[in-house]
Protein backbone atom coordinates (compact mmCIF):
# COMPACT_ATOMS: atom_id res chain seq x y z
CA UNK A 1 0.00 0.00 0.00
CA UNK A 2 0.86 3.39 -0.67
CA UNK A 3 1.40 6.29 1.48
CA UNK A 4 0.85 10.01 1.45
CA UNK A 5 1.73 12.13 4.08
CA UNK A 6 1.21 15.52 3.88
CA UNK A 7 3.47 17.55 5.90
CA UNK A 8 1.98 21.30 6.62
CA UNK A 9 4.91 22.91 8.23
CA UNK A 10 4.16 26.12 9.93
CA UNK A 11 0.65 26.91 8.40
CA UNK A 12 -2.77 26.33 9.30
CA UNK A 13 -3.48 27.19 13.03
CA UNK A 14 -6.07 24.97 14.93
CA UNK A 15 -9.16 27.19 12.88
CA UNK A 16 -7.51 26.97 9.20
CA UNK A 17 -6.45 23.20 10.49
CA UNK A 18 -10.02 22.25 11.21
CA UNK A 19 -11.30 24.09 7.68
CA UNK A 20 -8.83 21.62 5.98
CA UNK A 21 -9.50 18.67 7.86
CA UNK A 22 -13.41 18.85 7.42
CA UNK A 23 -12.58 19.26 4.04
CA UNK A 24 -11.06 16.49 4.05
CA UNK A 25 -13.21 14.10 5.46
CA UNK A 26 -16.09 14.89 2.58
CA UNK A 27 -13.03 14.76 -0.24
CA UNK A 28 -13.12 11.26 -1.85
CA UNK A 29 -9.21 9.85 -1.24
CA UNK A 30 -8.80 6.29 -3.13
CA UNK A 31 -8.77 3.00 -1.30
CA UNK A 32 -5.57 1.41 -0.97
CA UNK A 33 -3.53 4.95 -0.08
CA UNK A 34 -2.64 5.34 3.35
CA UNK A 35 -2.77 8.81 3.73
CA UNK A 36 -1.20 11.05 6.48
CA UNK A 37 -1.38 14.62 7.54
CA UNK A 38 1.00 16.37 10.08
CA UNK A 39 -0.46 19.56 11.37
CA UNK A 40 2.02 22.09 13.34
CA UNK A 41 1.91 20.97 17.31
CA UNK A 42 -1.14 23.47 18.50
CA UNK A 43 -3.23 22.14 15.74
CA UNK A 44 -2.75 19.09 16.11
CA UNK A 45 -5.79 18.52 18.89
CA UNK A 46 -8.01 20.24 16.29
CA UNK A 47 -7.14 17.54 13.68
CA UNK A 48 -7.05 14.57 15.52
CA UNK A 49 -11.10 15.27 16.67
CA UNK A 50 -12.15 16.16 13.49
CA UNK A 51 -10.33 13.53 11.82
CA UNK A 52 -11.50 10.75 14.36
CA UNK A 53 -13.42 7.84 12.87
CA UNK A 54 -11.89 8.48 9.41
CA UNK A 55 -8.52 6.40 7.89
CA UNK A 56 -6.30 9.84 7.68
CA UNK A 57 -3.78 9.68 9.75
CA UNK A 58 -2.63 12.52 12.13
CA UNK A 59 1.53 13.05 12.95
CA UNK A 60 3.31 15.40 14.77
CA UNK A 61 6.19 17.07 12.80
CA UNK A 62 8.91 16.49 15.67
CA UNK A 63 9.00 14.60 18.96
CA UNK A 64 11.90 14.97 22.12
CA UNK A 65 13.71 11.75 22.83
CA UNK A 66 12.80 12.23 26.60
CA UNK A 67 9.60 10.93 28.01
CA UNK A 68 9.39 14.36 30.13
CA UNK A 69 11.78 16.94 31.53
CA UNK A 70 13.62 20.77 31.13
CA UNK A 71 13.35 20.83 27.44
CA UNK A 72 11.61 24.36 26.99
CA UNK A 73 10.09 24.07 23.50
CA UNK A 74 10.07 20.39 22.84
CA UNK A 75 7.50 17.71 22.70
CA UNK A 76 7.52 14.44 24.03
CA UNK A 77 5.99 10.42 22.78
CA UNK A 78 3.73 10.50 25.63
CA UNK A 79 1.93 14.05 24.96
CA UNK A 80 1.69 13.73 21.41
CA UNK A 81 0.16 9.35 22.17
CA UNK A 82 -2.15 11.36 25.20
CA UNK A 83 -3.55 13.81 21.84
CA UNK A 84 -4.64 10.36 19.88
CA UNK A 85 -1.29 10.93 17.33
CA UNK A 86 -0.23 8.25 15.85
CA UNK A 87 2.88 9.19 14.74
CA UNK A 88 5.73 11.73 13.87
CA UNK A 89 8.08 13.22 11.10
CA UNK A 90 11.34 13.05 12.63
CA UNK A 91 14.97 14.54 11.05
CA UNK A 92 13.59 17.00 8.58
CA UNK A 93 15.80 18.74 6.40
CA UNK A 94 14.59 22.24 8.40
CA UNK A 95 15.05 21.14 11.75
CA UNK A 96 19.20 19.80 10.34
CA UNK A 97 19.25 23.70 8.57
CA UNK A 98 17.91 25.72 11.35
CA UNK A 99 17.40 23.70 14.62
CA UNK A 100 20.82 21.91 15.14
CA UNK A 101 19.84 18.63 14.41
CA UNK A 102 22.40 15.70 13.96
CA UNK A 103 21.97 12.49 12.54
CA UNK A 104 22.66 11.35 16.46
CA UNK A 105 19.88 13.76 17.78
CA UNK A 106 17.22 12.55 14.80
CA UNK A 107 18.49 8.69 15.53
CA UNK A 108 17.83 9.80 19.44
CA UNK A 109 14.35 10.78 18.75
CA UNK A 110 13.74 7.71 16.39
CA UNK A 111 14.28 5.11 19.22
CA UNK A 112 12.18 6.90 21.68
CA UNK A 113 9.97 6.97 19.56
CA UNK A 114 8.90 3.91 18.30
CA UNK A 115 10.00 2.40 21.80
CA UNK A 116 7.02 4.29 22.87
CA UNK A 117 4.60 3.00 20.27
CA UNK A 118 4.55 5.64 17.87
CA UNK A 119 5.34 5.67 13.89
CA UNK A 120 7.73 7.40 12.28
CA UNK A 121 8.56 8.96 9.17
CA UNK A 122 12.88 9.87 9.24
CA UNK A 123 13.69 12.22 7.06
CA UNK A 124 17.30 11.71 5.08
CA UNK A 125 18.65 13.57 1.99
CA UNK A 126 21.65 15.59 1.17
CA UNK A 127 22.39 19.20 0.29
CA UNK A 128 23.07 20.53 -3.04
CA UNK A 129 26.78 20.73 -2.39
CA UNK A 130 27.41 17.27 -1.34
CA UNK A 131 25.42 16.21 -4.44
CA UNK A 132 27.81 18.10 -6.55
CA UNK A 133 30.46 16.48 -4.60
CA UNK A 134 29.32 12.84 -5.59
CA UNK A 135 28.24 12.61 -1.73
CA UNK A 136 25.59 11.68 -2.00
CA UNK A 137 25.12 7.85 -1.09
CA UNK A 138 27.83 8.38 1.72
CA UNK A 139 25.80 10.78 3.44
CA UNK A 140 22.61 8.77 3.20
CA UNK A 141 23.99 5.86 4.18
CA UNK A 142 25.98 7.70 7.06
CA UNK A 143 21.87 9.35 8.04
CA UNK A 144 20.48 5.65 8.26
CA UNK A 145 23.14 4.32 9.66
CA UNK A 146 22.08 4.91 13.40
CA UNK A 147 18.57 3.78 12.34
CA UNK A 148 17.45 -0.31 13.03
CA UNK A 149 14.66 -1.54 10.84
CA UNK A 150 11.11 -1.83 12.53
CA UNK A 151 7.58 -2.32 11.41
CA UNK A 152 6.65 1.47 12.66
CA UNK A 153 9.77 2.58 10.66
CA UNK A 154 9.31 4.69 7.07
CA UNK A 155 12.21 6.63 5.42
CA UNK A 156 11.40 9.50 3.62
CA UNK A 157 14.24 10.63 1.15
CA UNK A 158 14.00 14.91 0.59
CA UNK A 159 16.88 15.71 -1.20
CA UNK A 160 17.48 19.44 0.80
CA UNK A 161 17.97 21.18 -2.83
CA UNK A 162 14.64 20.55 -3.67
CA UNK A 163 12.51 21.33 -0.51
CA UNK A 164 10.64 24.39 -1.02
CA UNK A 165 13.08 25.51 -4.07
CA UNK A 166 10.56 23.74 -7.30
CA UNK A 167 13.76 21.68 -8.12
CA UNK A 168 12.71 17.96 -8.29
CA UNK A 169 15.16 14.48 -7.94
CA UNK A 170 14.22 13.17 -11.75
CA UNK A 171 12.84 9.90 -11.48
CA UNK A 172 16.12 7.93 -12.19
CA UNK A 173 17.51 10.01 -9.25
CA UNK A 174 14.90 9.31 -6.68
CA UNK A 175 14.88 5.44 -7.39
CA UNK A 176 18.61 5.49 -7.17
CA UNK A 177 18.80 7.34 -3.44
CA UNK A 178 16.09 4.68 -2.37
CA UNK A 179 17.87 2.10 -3.62
CA UNK A 180 20.96 2.85 -1.59
CA UNK A 181 18.70 3.33 1.45
CA UNK A 182 17.41 -0.13 1.10
CA UNK A 183 20.19 -1.96 0.19
CA UNK A 184 20.60 -1.21 4.38
CA UNK A 185 17.16 -0.89 6.06
CA UNK A 186 14.27 -3.05 4.60
CA UNK A 187 11.39 -0.11 5.55
CA UNK A 188 9.19 1.35 3.02
CA UNK A 189 10.66 4.31 1.88
CA UNK A 190 8.69 7.97 0.43
CA UNK A 191 10.03 10.66 -2.19
CA UNK A 192 9.76 13.83 -0.64
CA UNK A 193 11.23 17.64 -2.34
CA UNK A 194 8.78 19.51 -4.46
CA UNK A 195 6.20 16.55 -5.06
CA UNK A 196 3.37 18.36 -7.06
CA UNK A 197 0.00 16.68 -8.94
CA UNK A 198 1.95 17.29 -12.62
CA UNK A 199 4.99 15.28 -11.43
CA UNK A 200 3.86 12.70 -8.80
CA UNK A 201 2.57 9.91 -10.74
CA UNK A 202 5.82 9.74 -12.51
CA UNK A 203 7.98 9.46 -9.03
CA UNK A 204 5.58 7.23 -7.67
CA UNK A 205 5.57 5.06 -10.67
CA UNK A 206 9.75 4.08 -9.41
CA UNK A 207 9.99 0.40 -8.10
CA UNK A 208 11.03 1.57 -4.92
CA UNK A 209 9.16 4.22 -3.77
CA UNK A 210 6.23 3.49 -1.90
CA UNK A 211 4.66 6.53 -1.47
CA UNK A 212 5.59 10.37 -1.10
CA UNK A 213 6.21 13.29 2.08
CA UNK A 214 4.26 16.34 0.28
CA UNK A 215 5.22 20.08 1.12
CA UNK A 216 3.24 23.04 -0.46
CA UNK A 217 1.05 21.10 -2.13
CA UNK A 218 -0.47 19.05 0.63
CA UNK A 219 -2.01 23.02 1.89
CA UNK A 220 -4.87 22.40 -0.53
CA UNK A 221 -6.95 19.64 -0.81
CA UNK A 222 -7.45 19.52 -4.67
CA UNK A 223 -3.62 19.26 -4.98
CA UNK A 224 -3.08 16.57 -2.18
CA UNK A 225 -5.45 14.46 -3.55
CA UNK A 226 -4.42 14.21 -6.88
CA UNK A 227 -1.19 13.24 -5.72
CA UNK A 228 -3.26 10.70 -3.14
CA UNK A 229 -4.69 9.34 -6.73
CA UNK A 230 -1.29 9.20 -8.30
CA UNK A 231 -0.40 6.40 -5.94
CA UNK A 232 -2.68 4.13 -6.98
CA UNK A 233 -0.61 0.67 -7.96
Amino acid sequence: MSLIAGNWKMYNGPVEAGELCRTLRKTDLPDGVEVIVCPPFVSLAESVQVLAGTEIGVFAQNCHWEAEGAFTGEVSAPMLKELGVYGTLVGHSERRQWFGETDDTVARRVYACLEAGLQVIACVGETEEQRDKGATHAVLRRQVAGFEADQNLVIAYEPVWAIGTGRTATPDMAQEAHETIKELLDVPMLYGGSVKPDNAAELLAQPAIDGALVGGASLEVDSFAAICRAAIR
